[in-house]
């Protein structure tokens, strides 16, 4: 009987300490090798309690900016990062500020052309190729660029939309005197291009040369 009961108790002891063992070493199983692990028990001594297999580590999540903090540093079966969208600190700030450059390139084009006439003679009615008077020289020009605009001084300040001063930009009709008896074209960096008057050929002055009636723009 006293050696049955010693046999009874063994069995539970080493069932118990198995358990135990097992539960003990499974948060490190991830991290150490297995290894048998030898328990003194009382009556029975040393029982030798078989290491838990080792289990193969497996990598985490990264932390990934922008994903909640629940889901960083989970572990990944290989399907959950390939599916978080991964967000570049300061991407979408950069891509905000950014914005595309505006384009002039027909004033640019009207520009050039008006250019192409310094020289010409100033002839009281003329609307080019070789001669013009103020009006005649900007329609002319607009012309050249598939624009076609009034063709006294007057109607073009009265037909073009009206540009604050402050806003012109080359390519713009200038407007000058009361009652808009004289025209020329921006060429920028305060500059006008025009057909002044008799005797003056085609030629740039500054913008303020002459008092502004208004800046208009087609």
């Amino acid at each position: 009987m006293g050696n049955h009961n010693r046999r009874s108790a063994s069995r539970i002891v080493r069932n118990a300490a198995a358990a135990t063992a097992v539960a003990a070493g499974a948060s490190a199983a991830l991290a150490t090798p297995a290894q048998a692990l030898d328990i003194n028990v009382p009556v029975v001594g040393n029982v030798s309690v078989p290491g838990v297999p080792n289990v193969p580590s497996v990598p985490a999540v990264p932390n990934i900016p922008g994903v909640p903090a629940e889901i960083n540093n989970i572990v990944d079966t290989g399907q959950l990062s390939s599916q978080l969208p991964v967000q570049i600190p300061g991407q979408a700030q950069v891509a905000r500020s950014v914005a595309p450059a505006s384009s002039n390139s027909v004033g640019d084009r009207i520009v050039s052309i008006a250019r192409s006439k310094t020289g010409a003679p100033y002839v009281w009615g003329a609307a080019g190729p070789d001669a013009f008077d103020c009006s005649g020289f900007t329609s002319w020009v607009y012309s050249q660029v598939g624009k076609s605009i009034p063709r006294t001084s007057q109607q073009q300040a009265a037909a073009g939309v009206r540009v604050p001063l402050s806003q012109i930009r080359p390519g713009d009709i200038v407007a000058y005197y009361g009652g808009a008896s004289h025209v020329g074209i921006y060429v920028g960096n305060g500059t006008i291009i025009d057909a002044m008057q008799s005797g003056t050929p085609v030629g740039e002055r500054p913008l303020n040369y002459m008092p502004i009636h208004s800046v208009v723009r087609f």
